[in-house]
C-alpha cells in the first residue's frame, strides 16, 4: 500500500517577487488570499512553491479556516489569552499592545509556504492566507511574495 503520490520534478526557470501592502483595521485577520493567487497568476507560475514574508515584529502570516468567521473570533480570544496586555510586561514603548503582539506573533509566525501546481496554490478547501494584525490600532503593513519554480505552460 503505497500513499505516496507520483513524486513530480520541475526545474527552476522562475524566481519572481513582489511586496503586498496590506491595510488592517486593528486586531484581527484580513485575508489576502486572492491577492496571493493573483500574484502566482500575474507571475505566470507553473509548479513550484510560493514564499511568504511578514515584515513587521507586531503581525503575522496564517493559513486558517475560511469559511466560518467564528473561527477567526476564537483564536484571537486565544491569542489574546496566551498573550494578554495586562500581564506585567517590562516593554511598552509603544504601548501596552506593543509586548503582546509580540509574544503573538512569535507564536504564530511569519513566513509561509505553499506550494503551487499548474498555476494554482495547493490550499485546502476551507483555507485561506490571512495577515494576522496583534495590535489594536490599523496599520499598514508589508507581505513579501516569492515564487520559485516552473513556468505555466
Amino acid at each position: 500500500m503505497n500513499r505516496l503520490s507520483a513524486i513530480a520534478v520541475t526545474a527552476p526557470e522562475l524566481i519572481v517577487a513582489a511586496t503586498l501592502g496590506v491595510e488592517t483595521r486593528g486586531e484581527g485577520f484580513v485575508e489576502i488570499t486572492r491577492d496571493v493567487e493573483d500574484f502566482v497568476a500575474a507571475a505566470g507560475a507553473g509548479d513550484g512553491i510560493l514564499l511568504l514574508f511578514m515584515r513587521h515584529t507586531s503581525a503575522s502570516l496564517v493559513i486558517q479556516e475560511n469559511a466560518d468567521p467564528d473561527v477567526r473570533t476564537d483564536l484571537r480570544t486565544a491569542l489574546n489569552r496566551l498573550a494578554p496586555a495586562d500581564a506585567g510586561w517590562v516593554h511598552q514603548t509603544e504601548g501596552a499592545d506593543d509586548m503582546p503582539a509580540h509574544v503573538q506573533t512569535m507564536l504564530t509566525g511569519v513566513s509561509l509556504h505553499i506550494p503551487v501546481v499548474g498555476g494554482a496554490v495547493e490550499l485546502g478547501r476551507w483555507q485561506g492566507v490571512y495577515v494576522a494584525e496583534h495590535r489594536a490600532r490599523p496599520h499598514r503593513r508589508e507581505v513579501v511574495l516569492q515564487f520559485l519554480g516552473g513556468r505555466r505552460r
